[in-house]
């Protein structure tokens, strides 16, 4: 139970640490905006005066849609008038946290994006958790609409990500340690270790959006002759790949 307490503890504190690196990037981003605003002379929304109080809580919270009610917002039941604290609260974490991966040879994720945590919207901020068996890796992806920070909480990981211009970039992390994933770039991270291994990964978007190169180029039906020449290889080497690839779904 100590054990336990003291993991979520350290949990607690990763969550402190990647929520306050993303809040200081908004933060950046929003004063920039106001001084672009100031220098224009226009605004992105209501001017509030010297005297002015700002509006409370439920109506800066963007909701999935509008009712024709103009100060109603509505998400399926949830109006601003019964909205609680449970509307911001997500509990999807919580097993994975306190059990081992089961699975001996593969990957896992659970999102905590606008899709799971619908009070997400607008907000421009997900999560991740990411479980790794040894041995096992998270496939070479993209996510085409946010950079993502990376913290090891468990065990360690090796990581990298390749940029633009065909340089690699890898290294190896430890429990504590932070890496960056540049928006858009090709990256992956992989359990070389014996022991397993849990990541939290923060991203700059409610929906980063996820493209994964192995399912993009092997799993979407693209012609066995096209991805043979691309590849410089032959179509039964492709095939192979599109049935390995296939059977680990």
């Amino acid at each position: 139970m100590a054990a336990r307490t003291s993991s979520l503890s350290s949990l607690a504190m990763a969550l402190l640490v990647l929520s306050a690196s993303l809040a200081a990037v908004d933060g950046h981003k929003e004063k920039k905006k106001s001084h672009e605003n100031e220098d224009t002379g226009k605004g992105s929304g209501t001017q509030l005066g010297n005297n002015q109080a700002l509006p409370p809580i439920s109506s800066n919270v963007q909701l999935a849609s509008y009712d024709s009610t103009p100060s109603l917002q509505v998400l399926g039941d949830v109006t601003h008038t019964n909205i609680t604290g449970a509307h911001f609260t997500f509990h999807g974490f919580r097993d994975a946290l306190s059990k081992a991966p089961t699975a001996p040879h593969n990957f896992t994720v659970i999102k905590a994006s606008m899709a799971e945590f619908p009070a997400l919207k607008e907000q421009s901020v997900s999560y991740a958790l990411l479980s790794f068996p040894p041995g096992s890796v998270n496939p070479m992806h993209t996510h085409p609409r946010a950079s993502e920070l990376l913290l090891v909480v468990d065990g360690a990981l090796s990581v990298g990500f390749v940029d633009a211009a065909g340089k690699v970039y890898t290294q190896d992390l430890a429990a504590g340690d932070m890496f960056v994933f540049p928006k858009g770039l090709v990256h992956w991270q992989y359990n070389k270790g014996t022991v397993p291994a849990k990541a939290l990964s923060a991203f700059g978007s409610a929906a980063a959006g996820l493209v994964s190169v192995p399912v993009t180029v092997f799993g979407t039906g693209i012609d066995d002759d096209v991805l043979a020449k691309s590849f410089k290889t032959d179509a039964a080497t492709v095939q192979k790949l599109k049935a390995a690839l296939t059977h680990h779904k």
